[in-house]
């Protein structure tokens, strides 16, 4: 490693302990975090909790677009493929920002995307079920008429 003439060993191994205060390598449980913004939540707890909030509803969101309904019949396959395309567009953004969130170590912010991801799956399936629920009544109550 290339030291600088007025640099020792003892001054590297002070710029690594510094380094190690601010970068966990492990989980950890506090509101003193750096959650994918330099300098956010900045040791606030009001922005720490918006940082839970903030990286709840990121993964609940990934979630629910995974889990998007089909596109209506004679939808042109150009128009729904750019539809399709923007959705994945903005789900993978969500997905590598819910993965950077919790490369933080944080145990907080680790429990609020499992969390989100858990509740956003649970109503995208609710969802789906409903509106097939709702689809088998209306095909069963037509055969019961004839």
């Amino acid at each position: 490693m290339y030291m600088s003439p007025g640099q020792d060993m003892s001054s590297m191994s002070n710029d690594r302990n510094n380094m190690s205060m601010m970068m966990h390598n492990s989980f950890y449980w506090g509101k003193d975090a750096i959650v994918l913004f330099p300098r956010w939540p900045e040791n606030n707890v009001g922005m720490y909790i918006l940082a839970l909030i903030f990286v709840f509803f990121l993964a609940m969101a990934v979630e629910v677009l995974s889990n998007q309904p089909l596109l209506k019949p004679g939808t042109s396959p150009l128009v729904g493929g750019l539809i399709q395309a923007g959705v994945h567009l903005f789900r993978i953004s969500f997905v590598y920002m819910v993965m950077l969130a919790v490369m933080s170590f944080n145990a907080g912010i680790f429990i609020a995307a499992v969390v989100g991801h858990t509740l956003g799956f649970f109503v995208a399936k609710f969802r789906a079920l409903s509106i097939a629920n709702r689809k088998d009544k209306g095909s069963s109550s037509i055969l019961n008429n004839v």
